[in-house]
């Protein structure tokens, strides 16, 4: 495993931290359904803006091309982490209680779509695309510079 494949796990393993802080600290869960009483502003903040962060934190982490990418993985890692945790520890067969799977996909691609959308802003302001020192960290990387 070379430096840079070091580095994007490490981002991962961090985004997905902040993921599930971020969770924790709204005190939300998106896959508990109870009708329209639902959609409240924290469970927007959990859908768009945690996500939007930690795709932001984990491209700025990772400073390559590619961060737009590694930035969608800890909100689908954290997200099928809650799920399967309500499925499997809070069995209740009543809809309402739990998002049908039909129901949590569009939750996911909100989410995942969301840090996507950070990771791109946190690839630009990384320097990924030639702005800022990109060309020297990448040298360092492979080892062309000390």
């Amino acid at each position: 495993m070379n430096r840079k494949q070091k580095i994007g796990v490490a981002a991962v393993l961090a985004g997905i931290v902040v993921n599930f802080l971020g969770d924790m600290l709204l005190g939300v869960k998106i896959e508990i359904f109870s009708g329209m009483t639902t959609f409240t502003f924290p469970w927007m903040m959990d859908i768009f803006l945690v996500p939007f962060a930690t795709g932001l934190f984990v491209s700025k982490i990772y400073g390559f091309k590619g961060g737009k990418y590694l930035a969608c993985i800890p909100p689908l890692a954290v997200r099928s982490a809650s799920f399967l945790h309500l499925h499997y520890f809070h069995p209740h067969g009543d809809f309402f209680y739990q998002l049908n799977l039909f129901y949590w996909g569009p939750c996911i691609i909100l989410a995942v779509e969301s840090a996507n959308f950070g990771g791109i802003i946190g690839e630009v302001m990384a320097g990924a695309y030639g702005g800022g020192n990109a060309g020297s960290k990448n040298a360092i990387i492979k080892g062309e510079l000390s």
